[in-house]
């Protein structure tokens, strides 16, 4: 990376100057002025007690034979670093003539599983279910990208009380008497059933403390596979499962395996052997439980809108692993999964959730279950990439006109919708595959801009625009670039900077490059985000300025073509990243 070329130089100068530090350099945010800057010589005025400018000046003043660049000592005490045209031209071209564009893979790969859909099976997808596939699928993407090696799980909620509730309200509304009562005609159990019946059970379960009570028996009979339950179950599972991979597909996501929480019941038993051999399990209430609270601990209390101050409690609650009744609860089936995926997978370097922010203090308890009893090794780390709400435009979580959450399969049908009027608009040929495209590229962008866990507004009319910070705007820029390619039908030539507008896209380039080992250590996309915007606006200024197609001076021409060839692979590489495809056209 560039960095390290100039910081080495730096360095090595700063020692023949008189000053042994290590000199570090960052993008000037002054690009008119220069390209990068150095801003050490403040903190080297405090250790050798000089001032920053006459530090900066001495640098400067030995420095020998750095054709590439132009260094320049400023008050109060900056070096400024300015890259000549010649040095920019050589990078345009090693970077179109390496496949990565000169993005540096890690030297030590990482061995990962990632946890991301989370869908629960007999439930409707809904808006809830979108950041976890959307985060996950473009982090996947990134490590593999920087050398890693990820297993991508989707880890189906397949074997909790949902599953109880659910077989119990179709057998009372009577879709399963051929199980119980002996009628002749085995049932289809389809979604709309599913659809109707889990929606009626957990209302019901709320109010009715007997019916939730059968619930609770009903899972348990589930868990222990016994029959009909468990055959119902299976049945249920394959007609939901089939659903929601089918809109994980419209959403792009990619899964090597679609375990669930069931798959990972023959490790449950020697999970909780492995904790009760630790000595680190307590019966409390009937239940069995283990305790995960520091010394000194404080967890916040989710706040209401009515609070002013946070609220604590103290200390963190145990983990509960096994029910009065002996049962599974969630944080069981995740600590025995992180059991099967060690056995599974050789205990891996990494295993990281994606998962919606509330459930931090679950991801806690369990994670310090499994180190306290040696369940995750030492070394591996576990991680919880906790993201925030999609909301409404009145800061709410995304709902409804009438407050009900939407359904995921909606979501998709406002974004084919929304994206069609826009390609009629723009007098293109209408298809679902182009749309959809478009509406989910558009929404993907709208939430990886934002870090992580923070909450974001759902605007469909903001991310659908075809101008500013969204999906829509670069890959409109790749489809108009892939445009003027085609027209020129010329093959690119020798690269080489001949305008400000041309440096403007090699900074931004350089700038998208760092930008990815930046995601990879934050863990959200928004740097990229932003800089491969920054990298299309600043190709927009050019193609305004200069036109390639009818450039009279074929040398000339060449090298734009070539630099239009740069941009485009750069945006390809960034998108493909997003998980965001490039559409034919728009």
């Amino acid at each position: 990376m560039i960095f390290d070329e100039i910081g080495q130089y730096l360095t090595q100068t700063a020692r023949l100057a008189g000053y042994d530090e290590t000199m570090n350099v960052t993008f000037s945010n002054m690009p008119k002025i220069c390209d990068f800057q150095c801003n050490d010589c403040f903190s080297l005025a405090k250790k050798y007690g000089e001032n920053p400018f006459e530090i900066a000046q001495n640098i400067v003043n030995s420095i020998k034979n750095k054709e590439d660049f132009v260094f320049e000592a400023v008050r109060p005490g900056f070096i400024n670093i300015k890259m000549t045209d010649k040095k920019m031209s050589e990078i345009g071209n090693e970077y179109l003539k390496d496949e990565r564009g000169g993005v540096p893979m890690h030297e030590h790969s990482q061995r990962v599983i990632m946890d991301y859909g989370g869908a629960n099976v007999a439930k409707a997808l809904h808006v809830g279910h979108l950041r976890s596939p959307i985060i996950g699928e473009s982090l996947k993407r990134l490590y593999k990208f920087l050398g890693d090696k990820v297993i991508a799980d989707a880890h189906l909620g397949d074997w909790g009380l949902q599953m109880g509730l659910t077989e119990l309200q179709l057998y009372l509304d009577g879709y399963l008497d051929y199980y119980f009562k002996g009628d002749k005609k085995e049932p289809n159990i389809t979604l709309e059933m599913l659809n109707e019946a889990y929606p009626k059970a957990s209302a019901r379960k709320n109010e009715d403390e007997y019916f939730k009570a059968q619930a609770d028996e009903w899972t348990l009979k589930i868990q222990s596979k016994e029959e009909p339950y468990y055959t119902i179950y299976k049945k249920i599972r394959e007609v939901s499962v089939k659903e929601i991979k089918k809109h994980y597909s419209e959403l792009g996501a990619e899964f090597d395996l679609w375990y669930g929480e069931s798959d990972a019941q023959e490790y449950i038993d020697k999970a909780i052997k492995i904790i009760e051999d630790k000595g680190l399990a307590r019966v409390s209430d009937g239940a069995l439980v283990v305790d995960v609270a520091v010394e000194g601990e404080n967890v916040p209390i989710p706040k209401t809108r009515d609070d002013e101050v946070q609220r604590y409690k103290n200390p963190m609650p145990p983990a509960i692993i096994k029910k009065y009744n002996g049962g599974v609860l969630y944080a069981t089936t995740d600590i025995a999964t992180i059991l099967m995926r060690n056995e599974m997978f050789n205990n891996p370097d990494r295993i990281e959730y994606i998962v919606d922010l509330r459930q931090k203090n679950h991801f806690v308890q369990v994670f310090r279950v499994c180190k306290m009893s040696g369940i995750s090794p030492e070394n591996q780390i576990l991680l919880h990439i906790g993201n925030g709400t999609m909301n409404g435009k009145d800061g709410k979580p995304f709902k409804t006109r009438s407050g009900e959450t939407i359904k995921l399969e909606d979501i998709i049908e406002m974004l084919v919708e929304k994206a069609g009027e826009k390609l009629k608009s723009n007098g293109v040929e209408y298809s679902r595959d182009l749309a959809l495209k478009i509406g989910v590229g558009a929404m993907k962008f709208g939430d990886l801009i934002n870090n992580v866990d923070k909450d974001y507004v759902f605007d469909l009319d903001k991310f659908m625009s075809f101008e500013g910070k969204t999906g829509p705007y670069l890959q409109y820029t790749a489809v108009r670039i892939n445009s003027i390619l085609a027209k020129t039908g010329m093959a690119k030539g020798e690269f080489f900077v001949s305008n400000e507008e041309e440096r403007e896209i090699i900074r931004n380039i350089l700038k998208v490059n760092s930008a990815y080992e930046l995601c990879y250590r934050n863990k959200t996309l928004s740097p990229l985000c932003l800089a491969i915007y920054n990298l299309a606006s600043a190709f927009s200024t050019f193609y305004n300025n200069y036109n390639v197609v009818n450039e009279k001076d074929e040398k000339l021409k060449q090298s734009y073509i070539a630099l239009l060839m740069l941009v485009k692979n750069k945006l390809a590489q960034a998108l493909n990243v997003l998980a965001i495809e490039i559409p034919q056209k728009m």
